[in-house]
């Protein structure tokens, strides 16, 4: 079984790693921290741990984890219900501009056209696996991306 993630970003193929690993997650919107004084942004998300394969009865499994993006200069959204703080928000990508010599932009993706637009003088960026998966079995699905070898 796949052991706990723990990846760093540094630049966007990193981030493009990151990026797969995340794809999927659930996130709350309580469960998004800015933290200005500190420059941080954090998010703990309830990740499909996509590296892991279903177990022996068939289940897949989820895990809390932190992404967190360290100096941090501004964070900016569109459409993020703030004041819904019960509200999940479905990961999509997470994907770097192209690179400016004076900042790193980063743009978090959710269904339904929310986005968190990260800008930074670089990137630096961390997914961290926190506390024991637990089974689901409920694997998520992507129309076009799920084609059998065998058919």
């Amino acid at each position: 079984m796949a052991g706990k993630l723990k990846l760093r970003a540094f630049d966007s193929d990193d981030l493009q790693v990151i990026s797969a690993a995340t794809q999927d997650s659930l996130v709350a919107i309580k469960d998004i921290g800015w933290f200005a004084d500190d420059r941080q942004l954090a998010l703990v998300l309830n990740r499909f741990r996509w590296e892991a394969p279903p177990d022996a009865e068939g289940s897949w499994s989820r895990t809390h984890s932190a992404l967190v993006f360290h100096e941090v200069d501004s964070v900016r959204h569109v459409d993020v219900p703030l004041g819904e703080p019960d509200r999940l928000l479905e990961l999509l990508s997470v994907d770097a501009e192209p690179a400016d010599a004076e900042k790193s932009v980063v743009l978090l993706r959710f269904a339904a056209h929310r986005t968190i637009r990260v800008e930074a003088p670089k990137l630096l960026c961390r997914l961290e696996d926190l506390g024991d998966p637990w089974p689901t079995r409920w694997r998520p699905s992507h129309p076009g991306a799920d084609v059998d070898a065998a058919s």
